[in-house]
């Protein structure tokens, strides 16, 4: 095995890293190491290695040791502040050095005076290939003596007897249409984490680290390329099948999308100077007025206030980009949940945050570091000369410019757009559109831009037409004009005659009065061919989205998520502020019922104020109703916020993530201490969210104490199925339409009918056509849906029968997997009878 050995840079006492009275530094933030209270006054080389970087405050030095390791020697804390005073520098960047030569030298009696500390951290920065394996107790050190043994990381994987020349190679062939994109190495580098082994990918005299997402995307693997992959260590055997399996079956297997695009479309002949013709990236037709995008330049702090300040802001500024990424996406499904799981993806690489943390620590500002990090990974990627990659590279410009808006305390400016705007911009980032309602845009054209951008991804999940790559003439469009866009055939008309608008205000009706139609038929009760009742509301996370609901038909609210008002913020909102949010979401549903699920944070929707402690396995840890049991005034303002709503009544309170009877009596018990407090008499219908197995098997129970149910299908399918539906690798594995989650949705259903309550659906599953009738078959009375696919399933329901959704149900609980059951329904009049087992799901009564 090999190791190397760092040698004391200065003597006095040794202590271990965590003692260190600077949280960047005790928590690992930087990296993992050492820390000496010196006596002595000079610093000297631990090893021989080369001079990275002398901090210009003189302060402190990055060598790289001799077998790549990195470490930082950073003399006092705070100690930038002095600008360079009391240090004396005998080496420059660049500079070869043996160990024990002679590096800075301080006046020790000056720093003690002037610091808060001249605690000396000796730090390993790039943890991410090497391995401490031996660190000297603490105690008193002599300057020369063994701190430190590092092992690189192969190694430290490496099983036992296995030399480090020893690697296992694979070659796969990548096949899908698309190459290894963002999403594709995404699932790579998840798996490559899991394994305790390195792997490397190569491709034409090239090689990723294929731990790192970016690196892989930047070998710029095409279709049909060959890839050569190298692992060692002690899972080497099980991470090349394991990756070989992802290739075969999710990246190779996996359909491409279907290519609607084409290159820019030719203006026609008769067309007139005013048309532009660009790519199509998402179809639609609509007119609209001019309206300009453009993004303002962003602040970037050149100067460093030392390597301990500038890691904690841009570890800080990741971590609040990162919560934010995570709660939208929470929010969202499709294909927009799926493009923001990529950037989080891309925002945790390691290599990314390995190298601006180094350079950091070289001395520069955290802006600065993460700036020309990213920077060079974009030119990177525009280089390898691939359309998609360099489309992938405007996502990575993206993050860059969040996390620099977070670090410079700066917010990009509220866009305001007149009604039916038609965007023009030299090019959009996928944060931009998703920042947006889709009511504020009739569509989008950029002059730069790719069809496979994940702008144009998200344009077309909005419902937005949009043309890409349309060149500057997008640029010069008097903006306030009225314009036409073709997304169809990849046309902006800048300038229109009074034919073009009159052919366009012709084909805007004709779309209008079939969306009449559409949303007339919405607005109609629900009822199966044989008189089933089935009542279809709308998930909603604010205001807006409460609105659109009702538009399109809702017959109220089976999920208000009241995280819009919990997360991306400081403090929690008070009980003015809950009441003011849940009234408008009342009133926009006009007197129809509104279910407020009460706070569900933890997991994968953090929120920063209630600092929640660390946990391994988050998902089964704090989530939900435990949040709120734990903090139970959080959920008394809550509580009194949503009471407060008029008329009373209409909101009814749903109480997320239950797992026993004994957490939905204690919400009980305090809900009627509020309804006391506000000398409220009427009861307060007060239900239960079924999320778990747990819950979904002793329904019955729950339902004996609770006014309805309604079933979380996204949760309870991960739980069922013991999938992370957040990880790329196992995400479309995870089909709430599996047999054993249907078998559970029957159980919570069939408990429910037994004491007489209703009982919804308010997941995915609910706005999933496929689903649909199962659902009903198994007993559900409710289906709360996404507010878009609201008039569908209503028209969907009014095609069926009760009793042909019960056989339906039935045959797909006697299923063995989620794609048997959807194959089931992709033909409804299949004439096989249905095969009923003992282990089929409970019967529901007709």
């Amino acid at each position: 095995m090999t190791t190397l050995k760092l040698l004391a840079p200065v003597a006095g006492w040794a202590a271990p890293l965590a003692e260190v009275p600077d949280p960047v530094f005790a928590g690992g933030m930087i990296g993992d190491g050492i820390a000496i209270d010196p006596t002595g006054e000079a610093i000297v080389a631990p090893c021989d290695g080369e001079v990275i970087k002398v901090h210009h405050a003189r302060h402190a030095v990055t060598l790289r040791a001799t077998g790549g390791a990195e470490i930082l020697i950073h003399i006092g804390l705070d100690t930038v502040a002095l600008g360079g005073e009391g240090f004396e520098v005998h080496v420059q960047d660049g500079q070869a050095v043996r160990t024990g030569d002679r590096l800075i030298s301080f006046d020790l009696d000056r720093l003690a005076r002037a610091a808060p500390s001249v605690m000396t951290p000796i730090v390993l920065t790039n943890t991410d290939a090497f391995a401490i394996a031996w660190r000297r107790p603490a105690g008193e050190v002599v300057a020369g003596e063994p701190i430190l043994e590092l092992t690189p990381l192969a190694d430290a994987a490496a099983a036992p007897g296995q030399a480090q020349a020893e690697a296992l190679s694979r070659r796969l062939r990548i096949t899908h249409a698309h190459g290894l994109h963002a999403r594709p190495a995404a699932l790579i580098a998840t798996e490559v984490k899991r394994r305790a082994a390195t792997v490397e990918m190569s491709l034409g005299g090239r090689t990723a680290n294929a731990r790192n997402m970016v690196a892989l995307m930047s070998l710029g693997v095409r279709a049909g390329d060959e890839v050569m992959l190298t692992a060692r260590g002690r899972d080497a055997e099980a991470a090349l099948a394991a990756l070989a399996d992802i290739v075969e079956r999710q990246i190779n297997g996996a359909p491409a999308p279907v290519e609607v695009h084409a290159p820019p479309s030719a203006a026609p002949a008769n067309a007139g100077p005013g048309v532009i013709a660009g790519v199509r990236a998402a179809p639609g037709f609509a007119m609209g007025v001019a309206a300009h995008l453009t993004a303002a330049p962003v602040r970037v702090d050149e100067t460093s206030a030392g390597v301990a300040e500038e890691t904690a802001k841009f570890d800080a500024a990741v971590a609040a980009v990162a919560v934010r990424l995570k709660t939208r996406a929470a929010a969202l499904g499709g294909d927009r949940r799926a493009v923001l799981e990529a950037h989080v993806s891309m925002l945790e690489d390691e290599e990314l945050l390995t190298a601006t943390r180094g350079t950091i620590a070289s001395g520069a500002s955290a802006g600065v570091a993460w700036r020309d990090i990213v920077g060079r990974s974009v030119e990177t990627l525009q280089g390898l000369g691939d359309a998609r990659l360099a489309e992938r590279a405007a996502d990575l410009t993206d993050l860059q410019r969040q996390v620099l808006l977070e670090l410079s305390g700066d917010r990009a400016a509220a866009v305001e757009l007149p009604p039916g705007a038609i965007l023009l911009a030299d090019d959009l980032m996928p944060s931009d559109l998703i920042g947006l309602e889709a009511a504020q845009i009739a569509g989008l054209c950029t002059a730069r831009g790719g069809p496979t951008s994940h702008v144009a991804v998200i344009a077309a999940a909005m419902g937005i037409p949009a043309v890409v790559a349309a060149g500057p003439g997008v640029l010069v469009t008097q903006a306030g004009r009225r314009v036409i866009l073709d997304g169809d055939a990849g046309l902006l008309i800048a300038a229109p005659d009074a034919a073009q608008v009159k052919a366009a205000k012709a084909r805007i009706a004709a779309q209008g009065a079939r969306k009449a139609l559409v949303g007339a038929a919405a607005m109609e009760p629900c009822v199966t061919l044989d008189g089933v009742r089935i009542e279809v509301r709308g998930n909603v996370g604010s205001p807006a989205e409460a609105r659109a609901a009702a538009e399109n038909g809702a017959e109220g609210c089976g999920l208000l998520r009241t995280e819009f008002l919990f997360l991306d913020r400081q403090t929690a909102p008070d009980e003015a502020e809950q009441t003011r949010q849940y009234q408008a979401v009342a009133d926009a549903l006009a007197g129809l019922p509104v279910v407020v699920r009460t706070l569900d944070v933890g997991g994968d929707k953090p929120a920063p104020y209630l600092a929640l402690p660390a946990e391994e396995n988050p998902a089964l840890g704090l989530r939900g109703v435990r949040v709120s049991l734990s903090r139970p005034e959080l959920l008394k303002t809550q509580v009194r916020a949503i009471l407060g709503v008029r008329p009373a009544g209409q909101c009814r309170i749903m109480v997320p993530m239950v797992a026993s009877l004994s957490e939905l009596l204690a919400v009980r018990v305090l809900v009627d201490e509020v309804r006391a407090e506000l000398g409220l008499d009427a009861p307060v219908a007060l239900g239960v969210m079924i999320e778990t197995p747990a819950a979904a098997v002793t329904a019955d129970l729950i339902a004996a104490h609770a006014d309805f149910l309604s079933i979380g299908t996204n949760d309870l399918a991960q739980y069922a199925l013991a999938m992370d539906r957040g990880n790329p690798t196992l995400a479309g594995q995870v089909d709430a339409l599996h047999p054993a989650v249907l078998r559970l949705i029957g159980q919570a259903a069939e408990g429910a009918r037994a004491k007489g309550r209703p009982v919804a659906v308010c997941g995915g599953l609910a706005s999933d056509l496929a689903a649909v009738p199962i659902l009903i078959g198994l007993g559900v009375t409710e289906l709360s849906a996404a507010p878009a696919m609201i008039p569908e399933v209503k028209a969907l329901i009014r095609t069926l029968d009760a009793a042909a959704c019960r056989d339906l149900a039935a045959r797909a609980c006697a299923e063995t997997s989620a794609a048997a059951v959807r194959a089931l329904t992709a033909n409804l009049q299949d004439p096989t009878p249905p095969v009923l087992g003992a282990a089929s799901c409970p019967a529901p009564s007709a």
